[in-house]
């Protein structure tokens, strides 16, 4: 009863911010504190509640197991207080707030601005990740992201879905989709109606490098071909499509893209392989979603209907 009570709302805010950066050293320039200030009630509150909040190493922090569920309750506490603050001492509505990890796919990023148009917000604080796949599962699960977008296949599906049960996160179905190459225009097999695995052997391969979770089980594309003798990895969605264009390169995704945010230089060709992609969202079993992940989804949707497919 007397860590309950000795705790306070400032050192909540202090957890979810370390959460949120990663790093008790950026978290506390962020909140205008000495990195040893920080530390020190950080501490305090693990000893004043009897458990280990994060797990401390060369490599940073991390939440334990009872961090996690510390964490639910902290930003239930949180919004709750801040409703309340709101309602009684505002003249205007809370800040809206949302954060999104995602692949790297056209229609995450369509949604994500038909949402703000949407919603006409004049004040908001939104966050949009596009990420690497084990990036994606941990944000979800250490509470730095609403809502995760990533696929599973018959490849990676166990190895995904098993990590996410040890998350505590759920996988949402949200639609199928055959695997399509990225080509530019003026690519010697841009006039095909689809392409075989053995067609693409004579160009460059572009994937989205995953660090140190380099395995085929969190790769983005959902082909692995084999005997690749031309491979580039890179990090972002700009530079795959500005060095397909370049180098008469190739990737491979859902086959949705978006002329509004890519323009039209590059198009998709069917691939002629026996697998599917399901493409969905995943959530944190200890959080609720707020009205505004909510409509995010629903924005998704919608986004994915406007290309011809049958979301869930």
């Amino acid at each position: 009863m007397k860590g309950v009570q000795s705790m306070r709302l400032d050192q909540l805010r202090y957890i979810v911010k370390v959460v949120e950066c990663g790093s008790i050293t950026e978290a506390a320039e962020q909140l205008f504190m000495s990195q040893p200030s920080l530390s020190a009630a950080i501490k305090q509150l693990e000893e004043e509640m009897g458990i280990t909040i994060f797990n401390r190493s060369n490599r940073g922090v991390s939440l334990s197991v009872d961090g996690t569920e510390f964490l639910a309750y902290a930003r239930q506490i949180l919004e709750q207080t801040d409703l309340m603050i709101d309602r009684y001492h505002s003249e205007k509505p809370a800040k809206k707030l949302l954060a999104i990890s995602t692949q790297h796919y056209a229609f995450s990023v369509n949604a994500f601005v038909q949402l703000l148009k949407n919603l006409e917000l004049e004040e908001y604080d939104f966050t949009l990740r596009e990420t690497r796949t084990y990036d994606i599962i941990a944000d979800v699960a250490e509470f730095r992201s609403d809502i995760g977008i990533l696929y599973l296949s018959d490849h990676n599906e166990r190895v995904i879905r098993k990590l996410l049960k040890e998350r505590g996160l759920t996988y949402h179905a949200l639609f199928e989709a055959s695997p399509h190459v990225f080509v530019t225009r003026t690519h010697p097999l841009a006039h095909r109606k689809s392409v075989d695995p053995q067609d693409l052997a004579p160009y460059p391969f572009l994937a989205f490098e995953q660090g140190e979770m380099n395995s085929g089980y969190f790769a983005e594309e959902v082909v692995q071909l084999s005997k690749l003798s031309q491979t580039i990895h890179v990090s972002d969605r700009a530079t795959i499509f500005n060095l397909i264009i370049g180098l008469n390169g190739y990737t491979i995704s859902s086959g949705i893209l978006s002329t509004d945010l890519n323009g039209e230089d590059i198009i998709s060709i069917p691939l002629n392989v026996d697998t599917t992609m399901r493409l969905g969202w995943i959530s944190n079993d200890k959080a609720k979603l707020t009205s505004v992940a909510r409509v995010y989804i629903h924005q998704l949707q919608k986004i994915i209907e406007s290309y011809g497919y049958t979301t869930h």
